[in-house]
């Protein structure tokens, strides 16, 4: 079986890495997708920030490469690849959804975030540039991404105002980014992915700068900073 699961991980990597192609033209939420049109969400960074994901979808396709080719059968690495392909299957369709609706996606990318942080936290520790690696940093931007998602509604939805939707969200996204970073010291491309997302809300509030959203995405940063600097694994 642990063949038969380094397989489907690749698979599901490679689908979800050519999603964009089954499911073109998706470039976030758009305005009218919610009650309340979202133009320039505070809780949103800026759009150079997305390029990421070809990182993470480059990364996981070489782990999952390296592992089925040169680590089908190691023990090491079989504990996350049930969960890692179960949140990556759910990932092939997430565009696909969003496009139709941002209560769907914001759900399915809450489950997909839920099994990578399982995976990431059950990934071994050697190749740990192919391995534990993309994981974290697919990880990193998930947490973003699902806390932008319900920054997103709270204020689509007229429930809250932008700023403290954006608030509220990122307090979240802090909360879940300092406990997964203190107690998996091994992955601090986790910690980083959140700052490159942090440092997009900030860009995203500089002009005009809102000063709340902005202060407390710096705080983040260095809550973060300072979580990494008193690792002494």
């Amino acid at each position: 079986m642990r063949r038969v699961w380094a397989i489907l991980v690749l698979v599901a990597a490679i689908v979800f890495a050519a999603s964009p192609l089954i499911f073109p033209g998706f470039t976030g939420f758009t305005p009218d997708q919610f009650p309340v049109p979202q133009d320039k969400p505070p809780v949103q960074p800026a759009g150079y920030a997305f390029a990421i994901w070809g990182l993470i979808y480059a990364w996981l396709v070489l782990g999952a490469g390296f592992g089925l080719l040169r680590r089908a059968d190691d023990e090491d690495w079989a504990p996350m690849r049930p969960l890692l392909f179960v949140s990556l299957a759910m990932g092939a369709g997430w565009l696909g959804v969003a496009q139709l609706s941002p209560v769907a996606a914001t759900v399915l990318i809450w489950a997909m975030l839920g099994t990578a942080l399982l995976a990431l936290f059950r990934a071994g520790d050697s190749d740990r540039w192919v391995q534990i690696s993309p994981v974290a940093v697919y990880s990193g931007w998930l947490t973003a991404a699902s806390c932008v998602s319900i920054g997103l509604l709270l204020a689509g939805y007229g429930w809250l105002p932008g700023t403290i939707s954006a608030l509220i969200a990122l307090s979240i996204c802090l909360a879940i980014a300092v406990t997964v970073q203190y107690r998996l010291h091994r992955a601090p491309e986790y910690g980083l992915t959140i700052i490159w997302a942090l440092v997009g809300v900030i860009v995203a509030n500089w002009q005009p700068l809102n000063v709340a959203v902005a202060g407390l995405a710096v705080v983040g940063i260095v809550a973060i900073l300072a979580l990494r600097g008193t690792d002494t694994e």
